[in-house]
């Protein structure tokens, strides 16, 4: 099964933020992601999985 592809739009409802705090979090090098073209393209898993590494939980627990 192909891995699921996420656009620009997409992600910020999956996030509850703004478009526009997506493209901050890209240009900040912050979330993975990669252009098809001339639009953004984001893995649902590595999102997922950079929402666990950025979590609050995950930075409390390590303290």
């Amino acid at each position: 099964m192909p891995e699921q592809l996420m656009t620009l739009e997409q992600v910020a409802k999956y996030l509850n933020v703004d478009k526009f705090t997506v493209y901050r979090l890209l240009a900040d090098r912050e979330l993975p992601a990669f252009k098809v073209g001339n639009q953004w393209r984001f893995k649902k898993k590595l999102i997922e999985n950079w929402l666990k590494k950025n979590s609050n939980l995950q930075r409390k627990r390590s303290q």
